[in-house]
C-alpha cells in the first residue's frame, strides 16, 4: 500500500494529490512508521483544523447575532420576517451548540461576542438601513441568551 512511501515521496504527494496523502498518513500512523510521515504538512493540518473550528464558532455567532438584532430591532419587517428569522436563530444556535462541546471553544465563544458583534451590528445595518443609533454599540444580548433555545427578544419600542 502507499503507507510505505519515504518521506519526500509523502510531501511530493501533499502536493499532487492531497486526499490520497491523507489517506497515506492516516494509515502510516495506524502502523506506528512515524519516521515516513510527513509531519511538517501534517502539523500544518491539525493547526487549520483548530483555527477552522474558531471560525466557525465566529461565523455561526455573527448570523445569530444578525437574526436575533432583526428580530428585535427591525419593526418594519418583523410582521413578515419573524418566523423565518425564528427558524435561522434556531439554526445557528444548533450549529454553535456542536461546536461549544469543546470548553475550549466554548471559551473563545464568550471572548469573542464582542468583537464578533461588531461585524454583526454592522451587517444589520446594512442590511435593515436603520439608524446607526437604533442597534447598541455593546451586543445587548448575554452569553446564555444568546445560546438559550427558549430566549427570543422582545421588540424594541424606541420611545
Amino acid at each position: 500500500m502507499t503507507a510505505q512511501l519515504s518521506k519526500a515521496q509523502a510531501q511530493s504527494l501533499y502536493k499532487q494529490d492531497y486526499y490520497l496523502w491523507l489517506q497515506t498518513s492516516v494509515e502510516q500512523m495506524r502502523q506506528q512508521n512515524l519516521d515516513s510521515l510527513d509531519w511538517e504538512h501534517l502539523i500544518e493540518e491539525i493547526e487549520e483544523l483548530g483555527n477552522e473550528q474558531r471560525r466557525k464558532v465566529k461565523s455561526y455567532l455573527k448570523q445569530l447575532l444578525v437574526h436575533l438584532l432583526l428580530y428585535k430591532y427591525w419593526k418594519s419587517e418583523r410582521d413578515y420576517c419573524a418566523k423565518g428569522w425564528e427558524i435561522e436563530i434556531d439554526n445557528f444556535r444548533d450549529e454553535l451548540e456542536f461546536l461549544l462541546e469543546s470548553k475550549t471553544l466554548y471559551n473563545y465563544f464568550l471572548r469573542e461576542i464582542e468583537n464578533v458583534y461588531i461585524k454583526a451590528r454592522r451587517q444589520a445595518l446594512k442590511k435593515t438601513g436603520l439608524s446607526s443609533e437604533i442597534f447598541p454599540q455593546q451586543c445587548p444580548f448575554q452569553a446564555e441568551q444568546i445560546l438559550n433555545s427558549d430566549y427570543l427578544p422582545d421588540f424594541y419600542e424606541n420611545s
